[in-house]
């Protein structure tokens, strides 16, 4: 049977939006697994837009959906529409859009608030029964949303290799469990239905990434 995959996105660049390999690497092994694959980003303005190669903030407004169809070639729908039913599970790329533009993360770190439209989708998938992939910084959802799950954002010492593993204290202090994980590997919370990986919250070549993703899009299908 044919796995329907919402995919949801944040932006289009790691510093404001979606990380594209990210996601790129989350649509070509859901492809190559032959499930089906519906886009989705909320119709809301980024928090700011980042100069990529200065890495510095600019005074350009860009919207969140807008962005996130440059990644989804144009065929993307307004979060607003997405039916749980009509999917089997939900994934999620990482990128600092998740903690700029689907929540306040980046400013307000565990007292954050998530975007009205991620929280409902969140919710609704994990009360559904049905899985969740999330890489990178986007664990961090699941952390505040559902109380004492499991999560990995890599490792919780900080290092060359895992530069921002004080993202890691902030799940344990939500109340949430935070397993180490090496690049190429995944955790899975069996009991919520999570399947979470480090991704880019690591200091590890492309390749590596790119495989570790494809591990977790398998997981989230076996699941579904």
């Amino acid at each position: 049977m044919v796995k329907r995959v919402a995919v949801l996105l944040s932006g289009c660049g790691v510093y404001d939006g979606s990380e594209v390999h990210e996601a790129s690497a989350v649509l070509v092994h859901l492809s190559r697994a032959g499930a089906k694959v519906q886009m989705f980003a909320p119709n809301v303005d980024q928090m700011h837009v980042v100069n990529h190669i200065e890495g510095k903030p600019t005074e350009e407004k860009r919207n969140v959906l807008q962005e996130s169809a440059r990644i989804a070639r144009g065929d993307i729908s307004d979060l607003k529409s997405l039916d749980i039913s009509a999917h089997d599970a939900l994934i999620l790329p990482g990128g600092f859009g998740v903690a700029k533009n689907l929540s306040t993360w980046a400013t307000d770190g565990k007292n954050c608030t998530v975007q009205p439209e991620v929280e409902k989708a969140i919710k609704s998938f994990h009360k559904a029964g049905k899985p969740l992939g999330l890489c990178c910084i986007s664990p961090v959802l699941a952390a505040k949303l559902l109380p004492g799950c499991e999560v990995t954002v890599g490792h919780d010492s900080e290092c060359e290799k895992y530069p921002y593993a004080q993202t890691a204290c902030a799940v344990k202090e939500l109340g949430c469990k935070h397993v180490n994980k090496n690049v190429g590997e995944v955790h899975i919370d069996a009991k919520n239905k999570l399947v979470t990986c480090s991704a880019f919250m690591c200091n590890a070549p492309l390749h590596e990434i790119f495989d570790e993703v494809g591990i977790m899009v398998g997981e989230v299908l076996k699941l579904a």
